[in-house]
């Protein structure tokens, strides 16, 4: 897993060589609607993506993590399917409704059945590398999602530029990055992590608490701002300092957004003596995205080398799926 965090970015730059190099064919389909199917490690991107196209794209775009999908999709919906293994049974089923609706079919893995439909069916694929933990190829699975709205036309800009910058930035601060993770981790030991952002940043709070789960084999959870003032703020109440609230930040992050986060600090303060404030570094929602999500990965490692256990080990997921296999 530290090899894996350590080439993120060769992650990222094989990938857009991969999507450059894909062969897409063009739709006649008038593009209304755009829904991505996926989950856990496979889905995470999918939320990602939609945050930071958001003032690019044309059309709505909706992430759905069920078996289900909604009642909008039709001929006119573009489905991108993201699994890295190939064979989620909730994007598999996903899937196969999709296809029955007549939707545009786009598809993101490293094989599987997934892979097979897609070759089988003439769907546009891109394949990336396989043989990760799908939560450790978020670098591969992220930039086809941009390609393939982008190809689609949902989106103008092909966010090459930001890539590039978004790679150099985190190589030139990968030092900085884990010294800054390492002192993180000692304020997080033995605590239970309360993860918050901008909301335009969810995405990067969940992937965040995805790997303290899956790595670091902790509970934890995130909430946005403004959203949590309106709900989840009145719950502080209590003093534990079990609880160690972390924030991530950016400089840019709208004016009143920012005002709410330093009263809220006001309130954390009365019950927990940790509270930490981590800011992005970058020009692009892009950049800024992909650098806290790559310190976030450095935290969840290194609190699971203090834990001083194996990060890689999700034994209690492959009970969960032997047991679905049952049915």
């Amino acid at each position: 897993m530290k090899k894996l965090i350590e080439d993120f970015t060769k992650h990222l730059a094989e990938s857009i060589e991969i999507g450059t190099k894909a062969n897409l064919k063009k739709t006649d389909k008038n593009i209304q609607s755009v829904l991505i199917c996926g989950l856990g490690g496979s889905g995470i991107g999918g939320t990602v993506v939609s945050q930071i196209v958001a003032d690019d794209a044309n059309t709505p775009i909706v992430i759905n993590k069920d078996y289900k999908i909604p009642a909008f999709v039709n001929k006119n919906t573009l489905v991108i399917c993201s699994s890295y293994s190939g064979n989620t049974e909730e994007t598999l089923e996903m899937l196969a409704l999709a296809e029955a609706k007549g939707a545009e079919i786009a598809c993101v893995t490293s094989g599987g059945k997934l892979e097979e439909i897609a070759k089988t069916k003439g769907y546009n694929l891109i394949s990336i590398p396989g043989g990760h933990p799908p939560r450790a190829a978020f670098g591969f699975s992220l930039p086809p999602l941009f390609k393939l709205l982008h190809h689609y036309n949902v989106i103008k800009n092909s966010f090459a530029d930001a890539f590039t910058k978004s790679i150099a930035n985190i190589d030139n601060n990968e030092t900085a990055i884990k010294d800054e993770a390492k002192i993180i981790t000692e304020k997080l030991f033995g605590k239970i992590p309360v993860i918050y952002s901008d909301a335009w940043f969810e995405g990067v709070s969940i992937r965040f608490r995805q790997q303290i789960n899956e790595n670091a084999k902790m509970l934890c959870w995130h909430h946005v701002i403004p959203e949590m003032n309106h709900n989840e703020l009145v719950g502080w109440t209590t003093k534990n300092d079990n609880l160690a609230v972390i924030i991530f930040r950016n400089t840019d992050d709208y004016f009143r957004t920012q005002k709410r986060m330093e009263i809220n600090k006001t309130v954390f303060e009365k019950y927990t003596s940790t509270i930490l404030e981590v800011y992005s570094k970058g020009a692009s929602r892009l950049e800024q995205s992909l650098y806290l999500i790559h310190l976030g990965d450095w935290i969840s490692y290194f609190l699971a080398e203090k834990k001083g256990i194996d990060v890689t080990e999700v034994d209690v997921i492959t009970h969960l799926k032997n047991e679905l296999s049952k049915i």
